[in-house]
């Protein structure tokens, strides 16, 4: 491992602890303002929209500016973010606030710029393992720690103390990364002329792989999001859960992201290669979405969720690193900040979608919907891996 990663990996852990720490809290918050379940789902949601808006300028700033300049300054914003939303008056207040947020916080492009700058292009997958596991490490801590200091009435006050944790994990992130980050790659300066999303879609539509991956990795990630957005609701109906419960299931869930990115997925790209990966991570996703309320049991519920997380956590790396290594260098950047951000559209426009399915057709038909489509994803994957196959053939 180059030696210029690990810092940035533990201000991925640090800032996924402090994001992910409310995450269980969100559905009993939003009963505080008496939300419907299509609104707590927008709490969800108004994140990702302010990741669209983050990633898309983010990306393209730390191509000019440097990583580690742009992660100091948006991951300490983010914390004061939170102090703000701990003390929101209404549910579109506490919305707008979300946002703002996730605008500050839409930097995954740029940690993963960061990596593609220190990994050669056969090491890529393996790297974004590394990547994946800091970030699924984190997904494991924040939660729990969410749920145990979370008070047990549904009122603002009893969920004050973990964002204001979320809140001050988000500016220690910010003060690591600018004692100890250092940047790989230097920046191409102020006077440097941004690259052009225009260009970027015009170049993933022009090649095949590429406008296939972007279709896997929306519609997986979408789904994912909307399944985390349910999650909280289904298992407090069926199994009378509150924020603690759910903490403690959140950390099976990144338990699971953890095992697939440090044990699995570097084995099995090396073996079957990132394509057929991802057709495996989605096969996991599918089955775990139409399981869940067929077995229906506290215990399942954990697991499968587990499982949720470690297909998501083979498909999307996998998926991650073949963008990175069929994109050339000088678009890394805005190509990735394009991909985060089509990725945040699909968490924003479908999670509320799914809200409503749950709430007017049944708690369990999202699950269905979730895995149907799915399905239909594997076929895209498939046909990567043919074109993979083909282009191989030729050389």
């Amino acid at each position: 491992m180059d030696k210029r990663l690990p810092p940035l990996l533990v201000a991925v852990f640090i800032n996924i602890a402090g994001f992910s720490l409310i995450l269980p809290l969100l559905p009993f918050y939003g009963q505080v303002f008496d939300a419907q379940p299509w609104q707590i789902a927008l709490l969800f949601a108004a994140y990702s929209l302010g990741n669209v808006f983050g990633e898309i300028r983010w990306g393209r700033q730390s191509d000019r500016l440097g990583r580690r300049r742009v992660l100091v300054l948006t991951t300490g914003i983010a914390g004061l973010t939170y102090f703000a939303f701990a003390f929101a008056t209404t549910l579109w207040i506490a919305i707008a606030i979300r946002i703002v947020s996730g605008f500050f916080s839409g930097t995954l492009s740029v940690a993963q710029g960061f990596i593609a700058d220190v990994s050669p292009p056969e090491k890529r997958a393996k790297t974004m393992g590394y990547f994946g596991a800091a970030f699924s490490l984190g997904l494991a801590f924040g939660p729990v720690m969410g749920g145990l200091f979370a008070g047990e009435a549904v009122a603002a006050e009893s969920f004050r103390l973990p964002i204001f944790i979320a809140g001050g994990l988000s500016l220690l992130a910010s003060a690591w990364c600018f004692a100890v980050l250092k940047d790989a790659v230097p920046p191409m300066g102020k006077g440097a002329p941004l690259p052009k999303y225009s260009e970027a879609l015009e170049f993933v539509t022009s090649q095949p792989l590429l406008a296939r991956l972007f279709v896997i990795s929306f519609a997986g990630i979408a789904m994912f999001a909307s399944m985390e957005a349910i999650y909280g609701l289904w298992s407090e109906a069926n199994f009378g859960w509150t924020a603690k419960d759910l903490g403690f299931a959140f950390l099976a869930i990144g338990g699971g992201g953890l095992f697939a990115q440090l044990v699995l997925i570097g084995p099995l790209v090396a073996r079957y290669g990132e394509a057929r990966v991802i057709v495996i991570g989605l096969g996991l996703l599918a089955l775990s979405m139409l399981l869940q309320p067929i077995i229906r049991t506290p215990v399942s519920g954990v697991l499968l969720m587990g499982v949720l997380m470690a297909g998501h956590s083979l498909a999307f790396p996998a998926s991650g690193a073949l963008l990175s290594r069929n994109t050339p260098g000088e678009r890394q950047g805005s190509i990735m900040g394009l991909m985060m951000a089509s990725n945040a559209v699909g968490r924003i426009i479908v999670p509320p979608i799914f809200g409503l399915i749950y709430q007017r057709i049944g708690h369990d038909a999202p699950w269905y919907v979730g895995a149907g489509v799915i399905a239909l994803v594997v076929l895209v994957a498939l046909s990567a891996v043919r074109l993979l196959d083909q282009q191989r053939a030729a050389v």
